[in-house]
C-alpha cells in the first residue's frame, strides 16, 4: 500500500486532520493536502497523486466542479478521483461521476473500508459506497434515453457488444462468477465478496477479472451495467 500516493483536498480542518492521520497510519504514501478547490487543482498538477480524495463541498469550486476542471485541463493525468462526501442525493452522485471521479463514498466511510476503496480505486475500479450503490444502478435500470445519464468514460450504458455475446455463448459465465457478479451490482468490494463467499480476496479479483474479459468490461462498474442490460442479472 505504501506506494500509492495519495492527496487529499478537504476544507474542513479536523475532518482533513483525522483522515490524513488514518491514511499515513494505514502506510499509505500521503503527498499533500488541501483545503480549497483553487489550491486543490494546484496540487494535482503538481504532485500527480495516484489517488486524490475530493470533498464535494468545497469554500471556492466544489469538489464536482474541480473534478471536472481537472480532467478538462489535464487529459492524460492518471490520478483517480475518489469523492468524498456526506451527499448521498442521487443528483449529486451521478454529477460527481458524469464530471469524471472514479470512485465515491461518503465520510461516514470506517476507515478499513476507505483503504480498500482507495486501494480499489488505484487497481482501476469505479469503487462505489454500498450506501450509496443503489442510487446508481436504479439510474443504470432505467431504460435508455432515461433520466441523466452517467458520462462514457466512466460507465457505458449500453448492453454486451455482439463479440462480447459470443465470447460470453462460448465461454459462459460460471455458477461462481455469476455469484460473485450479483455481489458487484450490490456494491460489495472485494473483500466483502470474499467474506460472503468464504474465499480469498486473490480469488475473488481472479474471477473479477474474468468476469470484465468475458463481458468486455473495463471496469467492475461497467460490468455491473452490462450485467444489468444483459439481462445476466436482474
Amino acid at each position: 500500500m505504501s506506494d500509492i500516493r495519495i492527496a487529499l483536498i478537504e476544507d474542513h480542518d479536523l475532518t482533513r486532520m483525522g483522515l490524513r492521520a488514518a491514511l499515513k497510519q494505514a502506510g499509505l504514501n500521503f503527498v499533500g493536502e488541501a483545503a480549497n478547490g483553487t489550491d486543490g487543482l494546484a496540487l494535482l498538477g503538481e504532485q500527480a497523486p495516484d489517488v486524490a480524495l475530493v470533498d464535494i463541498g468545497l469554500p471556492d469550486i466544489d469538489g464536482i466542479e474541480l473534478v471536472k476542471r481537472f480532467r478538462e485541463e489535464q487529459p492524460g493525468a492518471q490520478t483517480r478521483i475518489l469523492m468524498l462526501t456526506m451527499h448521498d442525493s442521487e443528483k449529486a452522485v451521478l454529477a460527481a461521476f458524469a464530471a469524471g471521479a472514479d470512485s465515491y463514498s461518503t465520510k461516514e466511510i470506517e476507515t478499513d473500508d476507505l483503504v480498500q476503496a482507495i486501494q480499489e480505486t488505484h487497481e482501476g475500479n469505479a469503487w462505489i459506497d454500498p450506501a450509496i450503490a443503489s442510487i446508481v444502478l436504479q439510474q443504470m435500470k432505467q431504460p435508455l434515453g432515461a433520466g441523466v445519464g452517467l458520462q462514457d468514460r466512466t460507465v457505458e450504458i449500453r448492453a454486451v457488444e455482439p463479440e462480447f455475446e459470443q465470447i460470453i455463448e462460448t465461454y459462459p459465465l460460471t455458477d461462481r462468477e455469476l455469484e460473485i457478479l450479483e455481489l458487484i451490482v450490490s456494491g460489495c468490494s472485494n473483500a466483502q465478496i470474499a467474506d460472503n463467499l468464504y474465499i480469498t480476496v486473490g480469488t475473488v479479483k481472479t474471477h473479477v477479472r474474468n468476469i470484465l474479459n468475458k463481458l468486455g468490461a473495463n471496469d467492475r462498474t461497467q460490468a455491473a451495467v452490462r450485467a444489468l442490460r444483459s439481462g445476466l442479472i436482474s
